[in-house]
């Protein structure tokens, strides 16, 4: 394969070190559209990888944070029309404003990322930008691509609709929870040959915006893991069972790491140690 000239890399990392303050922000508003923060970061990339192709034709920077929180919104829709069990609209009616409060219901700002999958996806939208992330009614109904009255409505019904919410549980795959056992096992006592024999062959890596890597050029992601001393414990994430990680000198995770399986071996790891904002953001509790 020829290598990537090395002039993309370096517009590549300009360009994430102009949109890293807004990174996280972008994250906390997918993660709670979609109800998984690991699908929420999914879309983020997403986002960025049409804004960086979109920046290279524009004579100039656009005010990005509005940009890119359009461009989330778009892609964030796309995703859930996808995943139909995601995705329901509704048409609220203007009169619905009445009661319109502009501060933040606490409630909301503290609820667990699956309790708003119970709202179309407007008033999703509209509760998490305006109440989780603080945006003004004009820039939500810019990013939503509505007008400020219907905002307003979708805050009145969605408010109402999330505080009476029950979170339904989630049923765990016992048989996923026996593989990420001996996974991370092998991991801890550092038998890091056991720990090969369990990837397949054609495994796929993504090093969550970092790299991504296939097959025996996964081997050398190990090699780099053997010179630390990382810790791994088997964790629920949004009702999946994840392996969390936890790094010299913390007392919790400090990221999470995904594995799938396929006929007793994984076939795709996706790391997440260079978005550790996720573990921040998530509920990451141990099983």
């Amino acid at each position: 394969m020829e290598p990537a000239p090395a002039g993309f890399a370096q517009a590549r990392e300009q360009f994430l070190a102009m949109v890293e303050a807004i990174h996280p922000q972008l994250h906390r508003y997918c993660a709670r559209l979609t109800g998984s923060v690991i699908e929420g970061e999914d879309i983020v990339q997403d986002t960025l990888a049409k804004a960086f192709y979109a920046l290279s034709m524009m004579p100039e920077v656009p005010p990005l944070r509005p940009w890119l929180f359009r461009i989330a919104h778009n892609a964030a829709l796309d995703f859930l029309k996808r995943h139909g069990t995601k995705y329901t609209e509704a048409r609220d009616d203007l009169d619905d404003t009445i009661g319109f409060e502009d501060r933040a219901d606490p409630a909301v700002v503290r609820a667990a990322l699956s309790r708003f999958l119970v709202l179309p996806v407007s008033q999703r939208s509209a509760v998490i930008l305006k109440d989780v992330l603080g945006h003004s009614l004009d820039d939500a109904a810019a990013t939503m691509s509505t007008t400020v009255p219907a905002v307003k409505a979708a805050l009145v019904r969605g408010r109402a609709r999330l505080r009476d919410a029950a979170p339904a549980p989630a049923a765990l795959d016992a048989s996923r929870r026996a593989d990420l056992d001996r996974y991370a096992a092998l991991f801890n006592a550092g038998d890091w040959d056991g720990v090969r024999a369990l990837i397949g062959e054609d495994c796929r890596l993504d090093l969550v915006s970092k790299s991504q890597r296939r097959g025996k050029a996964v081997g050398l992601y190990f090699t780099n893991y053997e010179k630390q001393a990382v810790r791994l414990a088997v964790a629920e994430l949004d009702g999946e069972l994840v392996l969390a990680a936890t790094t010299p000198g913390q007392d919790r995770p400090s990221y999470v790491i995904r594995l799938d399986w396929e006929d007793g071996r994984v076939h795709q790891i996706r790391d997440f140690r260079y978005v550790s904002y996720i573990a921040d953001e998530a509920a990451i509790a141990a099983r």
